[in-house]
């Protein structure tokens, strides 16, 4: 066991930005978050284009906060792109990362390039890595699952690491365990979903890196099979999953991911600018109502998290239209830089285990139904 502190690195790519941050022990030496708008992400024609840029971004902050990569003890990385896995902390392998360069999961999402740059930190340093709670943790129940085309599902790609992050925090704060309530979770920044959250699992989920939900700075939300399949007469489908992800929403609007702009021609009056921004009120709102009946309507408390609930509007908008479900609580931002941190470090002590990955996901179909 090692004497003194651990130090430990997270690293949080999302769809608009690179969160870094460095812990000793429990105490955060610092975090830098980059914002990277849809213009300079756009330039990679695919995801996994973007590490050498995320890289140097990591590289210069540590280099600009005075701290060698080396002295690092684990390296923590949030995680999608591999097979579904249970919740909980696990180590980061080569076949992990493999799994998660080609994207096996479907879903092109820039998480996968946490696991992938911490994995490669880690094998550069000759240290540990890992990951916790990726997009595709997978707690759905059956009837979540199942389409109107047999052979085609529903699958569990979320924000699961703020979401459950999130509500343990509010569960502990209002005195409760996590695993005893039911939350309505919505993670609104540059993607969004709205996850139902029954008694410590998540149950439902929109999928917003998947063309469902509401439309979010980069993502298209939800279209009707019909509309897709006349876009795609006169479209590639590469064009399409692009906009599942990084073109669609915002930047499809207005050339632009970043929300501050966007707010801004809202507080000017412009109508274009102020017609988008209530139906994404609207569509989030739509879909915390859709998770209700998930829960039977036995809702605890609905939370909104993300950077984008910064903008009051967001909140009172949300408020009204979805405060007769449950209480609505905001925090702003998320808490995923901790969630992260904390179990790897009860790792380095030897207080947890970490899981190896399966290579393979959770759900392997209904058994013994032809569906």
């Amino acid at each position: 066991m090692k004497d003194g502190k651990f130090r430990l690195l997270v690293v949080n790519p999302g769809s608009t930005s690179t969160k870094v941050s460095l812990f000793e022990d429990e105490t955060p030496v610092f975090e830098r978050n980059l914002f990277h708008d849809s213009s300079v992400l756009l330039k990679f024609p695919h995801v996994n284009d973007q590490m050498p840029f995320r890289r140097e971004v990591i590289l210069d902050m540590l280099k600009e906060e005075g701290v060698d990569p080396a002295s690092i003890d684990a390296f923590a990385g949030r995680g999608g792109g591999m097979h579904s896995q249970q919740s909980g902390i696990i180590r980061i392998d080569r076949n992990m990362f493999d799994d998660a360069a080609k994207g096996v999961d479907g879903s092109e999402h820039p998480a996968k390039l946490g696991v992938m740059l911490a994995w490669k930190f880690a094998e550069e340093y000759g240290k540990p890595a890992f990951t916790l709670n990726s997009t595709n943790v997978d707690e759905f129940n059956d009837c979540a699952r199942l389409t109107g085309i047999k052979g085609v599902y529903r699958f569990s790609h979320s924000h699961c690491l703020n979401q459950k992050a999130v509500a343990g925090f509010h569960a502990a704060k209002s005195g409760r365990r996590y695993e005893d309530c039911n939350f309505i979770v919505a993670h609104i920044d540059g993607g969004i979903t709205v996850g139902a959250h029954e008694r410590g699992r998540l149950v439902d989920s929109s999928m917003g890196a998947d063309g469902e939900g509401p439309f979010s700075p980069t993502r298209i939300g939800s279209l009707t099979v019909l509309q897709v399949l006349d876009y795609l007469k006169t479209h590639p489908a590469e064009d399409l999953r692009r906009r599942c992800t990084r073109s669609g929403g915002f930047v499809d609007f207005f050339g632009t991911s970043n929300s501050d702009t966007i707010h801004a021609l809202v507080e000017k009056g412009d109508r274009k600018a102020t017609l988008v921004w209530n139906t994404l009120i609207y569509q989030i709102s739509k879909t915390i109502g859709e998770m209700a009946t998930v829960l039977c309507g036995k809702v605890d408390g609905i939370l909104l998290t993300g950077g984008l609930v910064r903008f009051a509007d967001i909140v009172e908008g949300v408020k009204a239209r979805c405060g007769f479900i449950a209480p609505v609580s905001v925090y702003p931002g998320e808490m995923e830089q901790e969630a992260l941190a904390l179990p790897a470090l009860e790792v380095l002590r030897g207080k947890r285990e970490a899981r190896t990955y399966t290579g393979r996901d959770v759900w392997q179909g209904f058994e013994g139904i032809d569906l």
